[in-house]
Formats: C-alpha cells, structure tokens, sequence
C-alpha cells in the first residue's frame, strides 16, 4: 500500500479516507490515468513518435512538479482537488513516455522528464529538509 498510503499523519490533509486507508491524493489522479493511457495507447497502436512529444510530457508533469514543490516549503498550502489534478496530467505524461519506453527504452521524452524532475526535486529536497535556521 505504501505507492497510494505513503503519508505520515502530519500530512493526513494530502490524502483522501478511502474504506479505511489514507490515499495520496496526487496518487490517486497520477496512478489511473496512467494505466488508462497506457491501455488506451496500446488499444489504438498510437505512434511510437509525435513531433510535440517532448514539449507536451514536460509541460504536463510540470504543474504536479510545482505543486509538490511548494508544499514541500509550506506544508498547509494547497488543496487536494489541486493535487489530484496535477496528479492527473502527470499521469497522462507518464502513461505517454511509459507507452513509448516499453517499446523503444529510453525515448527522449522519458529523459528529459527524469533531467527536469532532478533538476526540480534534488533541490527542493536538500533546501527543505534543512529545517529551521538559528541566528
């Protein structure tokens, strides 16, 4: 359970109750839509290419990126409509790369989302967990 539960209680305001068990609510968008792209791709035999790509799987894991981001600096902003959401598009952008990647390992689309999710979370994670300075 710890892909869709993987919240401490502090962060139980991240995570929808669902029959008893804490649900990720970014998880909850990302996990489905991912699966349902990914089915829905194979069931067309959808392209291996498409010129935008790139463009398009950056720009939709982007906003879940942010979002993650800012609630890494404040923990109570955001709400789970918001998370969900993002989750969504992040799970059309990685049921696309992951559609390709099954096929043609290591598509530049799948690249280029791990170099930005590097270039955005090793960061953050060194800049939050930090915590509170003296002086």
């Amino acid at each position: 359970m710890f892909w869709i539960s993987h919240h401490h209680e502090n962060e139980y305001n991240r995570t929808y109750l669902l029959g008893g068990v804490r649900v990720c609510a970014r998880c909850l968008g990302t996990y489905p839509v991912l699966v349902a792209v990914m089915m829905g791709l194979f069931a067309v035999r959808a392209p291996l290419v498409w010129r935008w790509d790139v463009p398009v799987v950056l720009g939709l894991t982007l906003p879940a990126l942010v979002d993650w981001a800012v609630g890494r600096f404040r923990p109570a902003s955001g709400s789970n409509a918001v998370r969900t959401l993002t989750g969504v598009l992040l799970g059309v952008a990685l049921g696309r790369a992951l559609f390709v990647h099954v096929q043609k390992p290591l598509p530049a689309m799948l690249v280029w989302q791990a170099a930005l999710v590097a270039v955005v979370a090793l960061p953050v994670l060194l800049l939050s967990s930090r915590g509170p300075r003296n002086g």
